[in-house]
């Protein structure tokens, strides 16, 4: 009788178990953060969201802290910006990662050329500043944006936030492509390899600093960031609100003999209006209420201030949830 007794209190606790993981199962969201290239800082803001969220969330259906439902959340890879911003436009993903001039575009649709207009996005917060930085190869002469003429350089690929910027300034100097002697398309992760085996002589790439991938042509084979302040970039930076001048310090990288004056924009969060008030606002607080813990996921983010993680390079309208939680917290 024991046995029997036993064996009835063992299925039981195995359809216990099985209802509950079941239920967990049923009850969690799942959402998709989209990024940059694996060596980016934008992949490493999404999976530092995810972390976040992952760790504000508890085994009770996610009611730690508040929470009313268990989130869980994936960042992968993408070919960045104005890719991000299309996907969500598609419903494809429900957060992205964008530069802050892409946001505005986007927004507003003054560049239906390079990124779909898309009254729906909003922003959710803004995260590190990202300077515009060309990296030219040791030994390549390349001096300034004049020297580039005839030589061999990556733009990046498209839908990328650093291919956008790269045509952006190309036309702000009345040029296209012809002006180099050779283009490439390359991602994020494979240009500073090229660089380094002398395919390409330089590229442009729009990232938060200090950035891996710029290390590793800087570091690893003597490559180097040249000063951008034409004539062409003081007007982008005077006409365009989401555009500022930026500095990338003496001893950022071992190349880095002083420093160097460039222009930027901001790494923004976005989402839909059609995205739920309740998921957006599980995001914001996952990262505010664990925002010490976000600055150390990488040196980028050291500085975040939460005040002007919610105005600066916000050109598009907070979305719903994260005003709901900024205005709770008397951040706004």
């Amino acid at each position: 009788m024991k046995k029997i007794i036993s064996s009835i209190s063992s299925s039981l606790l195995i359809f216990i178990a099985t209802f509950s993981f079941s239920n967990v199962a049923k009850s969690a969201e799942f959402f998709s953060i989209g990024t940059g290239g694996p060596t980016g800082v934008y992949f490493q803001v999404g999976n530092a969201i995810c972390k976040m969220v992952a760790k504000i969330q508890s085994a009770e259906h996610g009611r730690k802290k508040g929470t009313d439902k268990a989130y869980r959340c994936s960042a992968p890879s993408t070919g960045g910006s104005t890719y991000n911003i299309g996907q969500i436009m598609e419903g494809e993903l429900q957060f992205g990662v964008a530069q802050s001039d892409w946001q505005y575009h986007a927004y507003n649709g003054t560049k239906p050329d390079k990124v779909k207009p898309f009254n729906n996005l909003r922003a959710v917060f803004s995260a590190h500043p990202e300077p515009f930085q060309i990296i030219a190869r040791k030994g390549s002469k390349i001096k300034n944006w004049d020297s580039l003429k005839g030589k061999k350089v990556n733009i990046g690929n498209p839908g990328s936030g650093q291919r956008g910027t790269f045509e952006v300034l190309m036309e702000s100097h009345g040029v296209d492509t012809g002006f180099f002697g050779s283009t490439s398309e390359l991602t994020s992760s494979e240009q500073s390899g090229a660089l380094c085996d002398k395919k390409i002589d330089a590229f442009g790439y729009t990232v938060g600093v200090p950035n891996a991938g710029v290390a590793q042509s800087t570091d690893g084979c003597g490559a180097y960031i040249i000063d951008l302040q034409t004539d062409a970039v003081k007007k982008l930076v005077a006409d365009n609100p989401f555009y500022a001048f930026a500095t990338i310090p003496k001893g950022t990288y071992k190349t880095s003999k002083k420093d160097v004056t460039t222009f930027g924009v901001m790494a923004s969060v976005v989402t839909s209006a059609d995205v739920p008030d309740e998921l957006v606002y599980a995001v914001v607080k996952a990262v505010f209420e664990n925002l010490d813990d976000f600055r150390k996921q990488h040196p980028a983010f050291a500085n975040l201030d939460p005040k002007k993680m919610i105005k600066d390079g916000l050109s598009a309208p907070l979305h719903p949830g994260a005003v709901k939680y900024y205005k709770e917290k008397g951040l706004m």
